[in-house]
């Protein structure tokens, strides 16, 4: 497998509720923030994961004297190496996991993933100050969006399965149960797919 053969998994965007924002800056009363899109380092682990699981490996290396923890991060993939640099940000969170998860996803975005995000169009929010969140998050624009997601419901179609599959029972013959009555549903939401087929 060569980093070409999955350059376009690579570079799909996100599923909606793996996207969070966060403010870049405020009104003078910080009634209004603008807000940035991003995944964290966990979304950009489950996405290498999943696409080249044997494939992919990530180093970092302290660069000292630095004023906030800061690292050179190496992501490899399919033996193609891309480095950036980390900065932890200030405060309690600055810290050298965080600096080195800011790198991961630097270093990510050389391959592909996540770069849409900075392509969305600056967003203007309602901010609630006293819970450091916005009044209602933004959404996505379709475009940046898997193709499941661009039809109504797709995404809260998509976050049900995947939490879904996190409270699957242990037991096989309790999955087989949930599988069956599933089945069954699907069966009566597309009545022709669902009935006259061999299981």
């Amino acid at each position: 497998m060569k980093l070409s053969d999955v350059q376009k998994r690579l570079q799909a965007p996100f599923p909606a509720h793996v996207v969070a924002w966060k403010p870049q800056a405020f009104t003078k009363d910080r009634s209004r923030a603008l807000m940035l899109a991003h995944v964290d380092a966990r979304a950009v682990q489950d996405r290498l994961d999943a696409i080249c699981p044997d494939g992919w490996m990530f180093e970092i290396e302290v660069i000292a004297g630095a004023a906030r923890p800061t690292v050179k991060g190496r992501l490899t993939v399919l033996g193609v190496i891309r480095e950036d640099i980390g900065e932890a940000p200030e405060g309690d969170l600055g810290t050298l996991k965080a600096a080195s998860s800011d790198a991961l996803k630097r270093c990510a975005v050389h391959f592909g993933i996540g770069r849409y995000l900075y392509d969305l169009p600056k967003v203007w929010a309602d901010w609630n100050d006293s819970r450091r969140e916005p009044v209602t998050p933004p959404e996505l624009p379709e475009w940046a969006r898997p193709d499941h997601e661009r039809s109504p419901g797709g995404a809260h179609l998509v976050q049900a399965m995947e939490q879904l599959r996190y409270e699957l029972p242990e037991d096989l013959d309790l999955q087989r149960e949930v599988y069956k009555h599933l089945k069954a549903a699907l069966g009566s939401i597309h009545p022709s797919q669902g009935t006259g087929q061999a299981a």
